[in-house]
């Protein structure tokens, strides 16, 4: 799927679910109307807080294309009775039960997601033959979120294979592992361990899990509205307009697109675990200020937390991982990224932005640091030193570079963008078009920097005045500004296309 399809399956969505995404109004009134229902109409019955929250999901979910829930819970039904089976079933019946059960669900995933890719590459090749093949591309939209739960989905099954996980009998507990709706469309990609025993749970009302988790929420509409919308003003001239500029506002594009996705896929994140937390539900932590790592290893333990680490536990593992020898253990870092980018879009563009991922990281892994910082940059200390900060920089400039595979809407404009950059480097027109987005990007870090060591975000520094008192300016000033930049830029969430 190209960047302009994308673009095309996204105003669709911005169209079908503009009523019922997290930063909108529609989107806060049905949360005012769930929670109120769960901790004050249905706070003695968990089991129909349970349901509750399982048709509120479905609700959610129906937004976009109605009919599409009958798919999911199609697999959410094999999935469920595969689980079960599984966990009976010795020997050969275990394994065969594991295949039909990630067959179809990747059958699913294939049809909406990669079927297309595969006939037109497939149309393309036949094509440059000379051969005449009359095959039309189906033309589907692609279900919201399908990638996240299928992933979820096989999680669970893998790990009741494995016999780490008991098999969930409740079908609506298992029901609401799957659609529960903070996570269900771009995640964090949850595990069974995690999520499911605290929908058994009945927890009373935790009044401080729920102001952490609201002000989780404002750090995370900060980010997306102020941030991520934002910087998409100028990723989107740069990329649309790369003719018209010279090398350095090139760069300062992809800069600018490196600040977008992170505001925007990590703001969505905040806003999910803040929500989530509202009910009393935590869910896994997805970034961890990803662009103040040292070296790529490092990037790929704080990026997107749920999805490297699902694919090191269920492909790179099984693969052997680091722990062959020669040639293998390349070959598998290979691999998991180049699946990684598959993941993201059926486009030449996302494997080429996996290979490189693979190409910074091998070098690292060849002379055996990809373990060497785990501990944070300035641990000990207010700012990080000079080596830090070179560190941080060169891993954040790879980073931009293979971003611009990522957001470019074929091969051949990635190339073309990127040979802009380096063709024009000196070339220092339109550079000016760029820099006010800068009176936004370098206190965002400063803030991000400042609170790599906080237990919840906080959007200003700790001042010595009563915490009441500095939550409220906070929560105001936040507010006022979210509002002001939510009237002059309004962006869908990047990640909704995958």
């Amino acid at each position: 799927m190209s960047h302009r399809q994308n673009a095309h399956v996204l105003s669709i969505f911005g169209t079908l679910t503009r009523t019922m995404v997290f930063n909108s109004i529609p989107f806060l009134i049905f949360l005012i109307v769930v929670f109120a229902l769960h901790w004050f109409v249905l706070k003695k019955n968990h089991r129909l807080q349970s349901l509750m929250l399982l048709v509120a999901s479905c609700i959610f979910y129906m937004f976009l294309i109605p009919e599409y829930i009958l798919i999911l819970f199609t697999t959410i039904l094999i999935d469920y009775y595969a689980g079960i089976q599984i966990a009976k079933s010795e020997g050969r019946a275990r394994k065969r039960w594991l295949i039909a059960s990630i067959i179809s669900t990747c059958l699913v995933l294939f049809v909406f997601k990669y079927c297309d890719f595969f006939i037109g590459n497939v149309s393309h090749v036949a094509s440059v033959l000379g051969w005449n093949l009359p095959v039309k591309t189906l033309g589907i939209i692609l279900p919201i979120g399908l990638s996240f739960h299928t992933f979820q989905s096989l999680s669970y099954v893998i790990e009741v294979y494995r016999r780490q996980q008991e098999p969930e009998k409740d079908f609506l507990i298992y029901s609401l592992y799957v659609m529960y709706f903070p996570q269900l469309v771009a995640g964090p990609i949850e595990r069974a361990a995690n999520l499911l025993p605290q929908f058994h749970q009945h927890k009373p009302f935790n009044a401080t899990l729920a102001a952490e988790g609201l002000y989780q929420i404002l750090y995370g509409m900060f980010k997306k509205v102020v941030i991520a919308d934002t910087c998409a003003i100028y990723a989107n001239e740069a990329f649309n307009h790369q003719q018209d500029f010279g090398g350095l506002s090139l760069f300062l594009g992809t800069v600018y697109f490196a600040f977008q996705i992170y505001g925007d896929f990590s703001g969505y994140s905040d806003i999910a675990l803040g929500t989530s937390k509202l009910f009393g539900i935590r869910l896994m932590t997805n970034f961890r200020f990803p662009y103040f790592s040292r070296d790529i290893a490092e990037f790929w333990r704080r990026w997107h937390i749920s999805l490297s680490t699902w694919f090191r536990d269920y492909v790179y593992f099984p693969l052997g991982g680091s722990r062959v020898s020669g040639y293998r253990k390349f070959r598998n870092v290979l691999v998991i990224f180049l699946v990684s980018g598959f993941w993201h879009g059926a486009n030449w563009t996302f494997i080429i932005w996996g290979a490189m991922h693979a190409c910074f990281y091998i070098p690292i892994l060849y002379i055996g640091r990809n373990r060497s910082h785990i501990n944070d940059a300035g641990e000990g200390r207010r700012f990080p030193s000079l080596k830090e900060i070179a560190q941080m920089s060169i891993t954040f400039i790879l980073v931009c570079i293979a971003f611009i595979f990522f957001r470019a809407s074929n091969v051949g404009e990635g190339f073309s963008y990127l040979s802009g950059i380096f063709a024009r480097i000196s070339d220092l027109k339109g550079v000016t078009r760029f820099l006010p987005g800068f009176l936004l990007v370098v206190p965002f870090i400063w803030i991000e920097w400042m609170n790599r060591r906080n237990h919840h975000p906080r959007l200003f520094i700790q001042y010595k005045i009563p915490g009441w008192v500095r939550i409220a300016l906070e929560t105001v000033i936040a507010v006022l500004i979210i509002e002001s930049f939510y009237t002059l830029n309004h962006e869908q969430f990047i990640y909704f296309q995958f």
